[in-house]
């Protein structure tokens, strides 16, 4: 018969779809979901606890001079792989559930911090706070505009919405 495939030469090539567009082509390239609001936290386990002196206060400048994480202003998360033998006063970002236990049963104590907003959060609340902060502001001040007690005080509204005066008679 007549068309392409009874010509000689090249058939057409795998994705082609006579004419109209391929499949390939009409699904998007990037696929998935990626939050700019996420926070990482570093992963530290206990195993890399049991190396501090008993009785140390483990926080994230202390974690950083033993190379365990690399800068100061990244969150710390411990996780609970491994075991203490030592008493520590743990104070980080994050502490798992195994983690805690595991610290607590050797005599330890956990203290989380709150984390770090990421800076496009932080800077997209700051309008917000400072309008908050006004409205709060002039609450206290009582300076929210009133209307003023005589205006509107010789006229009424008829079921028209049309305004009349007292004697009935429309302006």
């Amino acid at each position: 018969m007549k068309g392409a495939q009874a010509r000689s030469g090249p058939n057409p090539s795998a994705g082609f779809e006579g004419g109209q567009t391929p499949l390939i082509r009409k699904l998007p390239t990037k696929r998935g979901f990626r939050n700019p609001f996420r926070i990482e936290f570093v992963p530290v386990n206990v195993r890399d606890l049991a190396r501090f002196p008993a009785n140390s206060e483990v926080t994230v400048d202390t974690l950083r001079a033993a190379g365990l994480v690399g800068s100061k202003r990244e969150q710390v998360k411990v996780l609970g792989d491994g075991e203490l033998s030592v008493s520590l006063t743990v104070r980080v970002h994050r502490v798992s559930r195994p983690a805690r236990q595991k610290i607590e049963a050797a005599g330890g104590t956990v203290e989380e911090l709150t984390p770090v907003r990421p800076p496009e959060e932080r800077r997209r609340n700051r309008k917000a706070d400072r309008v908050k902060a006004e409205k709060a502001q002039r609450a206290a001040e009582g300076t929210k505009e009133e209307a003023p007690a005589d205006a509107g005080a010789g006229e009424e509204k008829n079921d028209s919405g049309r305004e009349t005066s007292k004697n009935g008679s429309a302006e």
